[in-house]
């Protein structure tokens, strides 16, 4: 009995996944919408994403516009920015509400870049675990006599080409990222 290799694929794709939607978090200098997704407002006494509750776009590389589609909603709208961790102060014309993202310095470039190094040692590191996971799944299987030996071998073969596979990817993101940071 070989081990199925498709339900640690499926979560080693998921931490992909994730740090590729941590790095699109990351702020570059460059205008980007899914920046306010996380930040959310009191709406009639419930949190709510800005993004469901406005038009967010980037108008140009250095700005991203909020429009509100309740324009009653612009006050909370730009008290939740200012409270939110995004490290820009918004600025409210009372019909829309504008973000302008600062060229980053050469400095604060390469902090970011250490900052996408770490994020990928862990993404990394969460690839890895899956594949421990696995091979004590398959010493176990060999342990209760339900594998043979050769099947174990090639069971931890392939963990192992699955592993260096999203090791790769998880490189590449990595790379393009920060190359992306540093031509700024």
């Amino acid at each position: 009995m070989k081990l199925e290799n498709k339900a640690y694929e499926e979560k080693m794709q998921k931490s992909v996944s994730s740090y590729e939607d941590a790095l699109a978090l990351i702020r570059a200098g460059r205008a980007n919408p899914m920046l306010v997704n996380s930040v959310s407002f009191e709406y009639y006494g419930a949190p709510t994403p800005i993004n469901t509750m406005a038009d967010v776009k980037a108008s140009d590389p250095k700005t991203v516009t909020i429009v509100p589609y309740d324009p009653s909603t612009l006050k909370a709208m730009e008290k939740a920015l200012l409270a939110s961790d995004i490290g820009i102060t918004p600025a409210n014309d009372g019909r829309c509400i504008r973000l302008v993202f600062p060229q980053p310095t050469e400095e604060r470039r390469r902090e970011i870049a250490k900052q996408i190094q770490k994020m990928g040692e862990e993404a990394k590191v969460a690839v890895r675990n899956i594949r421990r996971d696995a091979n004590d799944r398959i010493k176990k299987l060999k342990k209760d006599s339900e594998m043979t030996e050769d099947e174990q071998k090639e069971s931890e073969k392939s963990i192992q080409e699955l592993t260096d596979k999203y090791v790769k990817i998880i490189d590449g993101v990595t790379s393009k990222k920060t190359k992306e940071i540093m031509e700024l």
